[in-house]
């Protein structure tokens, strides 16, 4: 059997057994990306990291098997008609050679495109439109995907520099989108129960909290919408989740950007999952105590949300040098990952200005751009990672929608009492200059 077609065959059929197991433990938004309840948990993800390595290996062997055959393929004989406008037979030729210009193209360095491009080459390769071949290697298809991506430059500009047609640019975009967002999702998959101990306990050796498994908060992109010869911006609404490290737990996004933070947060299915308690440990394992009030696992925000059992925000207007102001800035040396995290992906140039495409497309984008963004953090190579917050404080609307969500009131009672055990916890930040946030 052809090789290409054995590992395009045995990729497809990896994928399609992870999407069976994430299916078994479902999620009812396709980029919410929350887990099954945590003794499921245990099984899926080994699965999952196998079935991922295994990927790996057969892209790998893939792109060994074909890498002299590709070489034949590219050299024209005397016979055949010379290279057509849909064909890149030397990929290095639009390319870059410095680092610093390969990184500003594709937002990754070499050796993770390499990378990137052996693993997704059975799925890039094998599904070209019906009865169009695109006769198009699978690093220039990757290449031209991440071109837009990490620029956000248009169709007739990544058409002149690849020396493809814009049809041709279009697909192979909408191809890498759909195979990021169907095939790697689990790449933003929400810890399970023994990865959390990890995520708090970095947490807590930053700011002597104990038990946060995790930062939220909702920034809402620009996209560009078209109604009767009218072009008008409006916004869309992404929650996020990140750990300490900046890598995106959980993301849930598809909602207009005029419902506020908690609005967003109720609609979403992370918000089910934590009160069933598929996710944290709300019903489960004994929760650890402060001063005999029970500490269970729990989610850091901002103002813009409400007070609950498993979700901290700061206090208001805490008087000056009490444990409150303490704790309020220890809240704040917590949300920098978060802040960190959608400054990295406002860093993408497709996401850096009002999305020129319909809404599914603007949702495929910010799917694609978070899934690359945990793959760069888990090799290492930190070219999207953003050295600031960029001027997320000063931009975001979520400031515009608080109190928007309907709570029982021996609900908020207990959030206030964890809160105030918590405040007792934190370490002194008192003399520690934080950048300021002005989105609480």
């Amino acid at each position: 059997m052809d090789p290409r077609a054995l590992a395009a065959l045995l990729s497809s059929l990896i994928s399609q057994l992870t999407l069976l197991l994430l299916l078994l433990f479902p999620s009812s938004n396709p980029l919410s990306l929350t887990d099954s309840p945590p003794n499921s948990q245990e099984y899926l993800f080994p699965l999952i990291h196998h079935f991922l390595s295994t990927t790996e290996i057969i892209s790998s062997l893939s792109l060994l098997s074909l890498s002299k055959k590709r070489k034949r393929t590219h050299q024209p004989q005397e016979d055949e008609p010379g290279p057509q406008l849909d064909q890149v037979n030397s990929f290095n030729s639009y390319i870059p050679q410095n680092p610093d210009s390969f990184k500003i193209f594709f937002r990754m360095n070499s050796s993770t495109f390499e990378w990137l491009s052996a693993l997704l080459e059975p799925l890039l390769d094998c599904r070209d439109p019906v009865g169009s071949p695109l006769n198009l290697p699978a690093e220039a298809r990757l290449g031209i995907g991440l071109f837009r991506l990490a620029t956000g430059s248009d169709y007739p500009e990544i058409s002149c520099r690849f020396q493809v047609t814009e049809k041709t640019a279009k697909f192979c975009i909408k191809q890498l989108c759909r195979v990021l967002c169907t095939n790697f999702r689990f790449w933003l998959g929400f810890p399970n129960p023994n990865e959390l101990e990890t995520v708090s306990s970095n947490f807590e050796t930053l700011t002597g909290l104990p038990n946060c498994c995790g930062i939220i908060d909702c920034y809402r992109f620009k996209f560009l919408t078209k109604s009767n010869g009218k072009i008008s911006s409006q916004s869309l609404a992404a929650q996020i989740v990140v750990d300490s490290n900046s890598r995106i737990l959980s993301i849930f996004t598809g909602f207009r950007g005029n419902k506020g933070d908690s609005r967003v947060l109720k609609l979403s299915s992370l918000y089910k999952d934590i009160e069933i308690g598929n996710l944290l440990n709300l019903h489960n394992s004994p929760p650890m105590r402060i001063k005999d009030i029970a500490i269970p696992q729990y989610l850091l925000g901002d103002g813009g949300y409400p007070l609950l059992p498993w979700l901290i925000v700061p206090f208001v207007d805490p008087m000056p040098g009490s444990i409150e102001e303490n704790f309020n800035a220890a809240h704040r040396a917590m949300r920098l990952p978060v802040l960190r995290t959608i400054a990295s992906l406002k860093n993408w140039g497709v996401l850096s200005r009002p999305i020129d495409a319909e809404l599914k497309t603007a949702v495929a984008y910010i799917g694609a751009c978070s899934i690359l963004h945990n793959a760069l953090i888990m090799r290492e190579d930190y070219s999207a990672l953003c050295d600031g917050l960029g001027d997320y404080s000063l931009d975001d609307e979520s400031s515009q929608y608080y109190g928007d969500i309907a709570l029982e009131e021996n609900s908020i009672e207990k959030g206030f009492e964890i809160r105030s055990a918590l405040a007792t916890r934190a370490r002194d930040f008192s003399t520690v200059d934080y950048p300021k946030d002005n989105s609480n």
